[in-house]
């Protein structure tokens, strides 16, 4: 096992093709050793002690994807930011002397891209994982791994993006002269809430789409409508949504984790009842996701 391991993301840090993996059967040509895979039956959560051993291909597939997207690309790593600003703009446009950040001292072009920076980091995580395992058909066809490896690759692609994009928070905040307190240390803590929902859709997208094609149209659609349906990116949901409405708005992981997100980078008071909701949530969706992805993973060399 450990030498599948070692081979798989040797292939990768070698940028060798497919072809010649299969070429050789999927292992080195000098004496290969065994490896005997079997199906568990019903459903099952993470084997976390496998995906331990494929912790290296996590890493590299995640790299992969870095590498990709900023290939041959003339502004590079600026794209990760470029995304949250141009919105905050057109919201800063349109909507800032309409809707103001009403009951807070915080300006609203910095009101807005506190918020959009988690959510780009939240919707690029779930459309690229959605289309991450059929993207990877030559992979999973080819090379036993953990499949669940695939989309969380991509969701760690999308937080080095978001990684970038916390640069522009910090210079808008310098900018506003709003420093930041002690709550700015939860912001991990809400990071990994958002990874943990992300993934979870992602993983159940990921495998829907693998038996059902469409899905890859439907998934920008969905993620745009989520956007619109997480008030909390664009207004002070409270002050603008009728409190019978408020209150089923933490049943959206996004809207309670972004909430908190801005309120700990920003310094303000955290929402907790909407944290707890949405942080329970997201690891609902995690199970979710994961349980639908394991049961259904090894049918995939199959259907792709």
């Amino acid at each position: 096992m450990e030498r599948c391991v070692s081979l798989t993301t040797e292939l990768l840090r070698e940028d060798l093709t497919l072809d010649q993996v299969a070429a050789n059967g999927g292992v080195a040509t000098d004496d290969p050793p065994t490896l005997v895979v079997e199906p568990h039956p019903g459903w099952r959560l993470l084997d976390l002690r496998d995906l331990w051993r494929y912790r290296e291909l996590l890493y590299f597939l995640a790299w992969r994807d870095v590498k990709v997207r900023y290939k041959q690309t003339v502004l590079g790593a600026a794209w990760a930011v470029l995304q949250p600003f141009a919105t905050m703009l057109v919201f800063s446009l349109f909507l800032g002397r309409v809707v103001s950040a009403s009951g807070t001292h915080i300006a609203y072009p910095l009101f807005v891209f506190a918020a959009m920076l988690p959510w780009t980091f939240f919707a690029n995580a779930i459309s690229t994982a959605a289309q991450s395992v059929v993207l990877s058909q030559n992979l999973v066809t080819k090379v036993y791994f953990p499949r669940m490896i695939i989309p969380m690759g991509a969701v760690a692609a999308a937080l080095v993006d978001f990684v970038v994009g916390v640069s522009m928070l910090v210079l808008m905040m310098v900018y506003y002269r709003i420093p930041p307190g002690w709550t700015s240390l939860l912001i991990p803590l809400l990071v990994g809430g958002l990874a943990i929902a992300a993934l979870g859709v992602g993983s159940l997208l990921a495998a829907l789409t693998v038996a059902y094609r469409d899905f890859r149209h439907v998934i920008p659609f969905m993620v745009q409508l989520w956007m619109f349906a997480t008030p909390a990116i664009y207004l002070q949901a409270d002050h603008a949504i009728s409190r019978r409405w408020v209150a089923w708005l933490p049943l959206n992981p996004a809207y309670g984790l972004i909430v908190n997100f801005r309120a700990a980078a920003l310094g303000q008071r955290l929402d907790l009842g909407a944290l707890c909701i949405s942080g329970s949530v997201s690891v609902l969706l995690l199970m979710t996701g994961c349980l639908y992805f394991r049961r259904v993973e090894r049918s995939f060399a199959d259907t792709i």
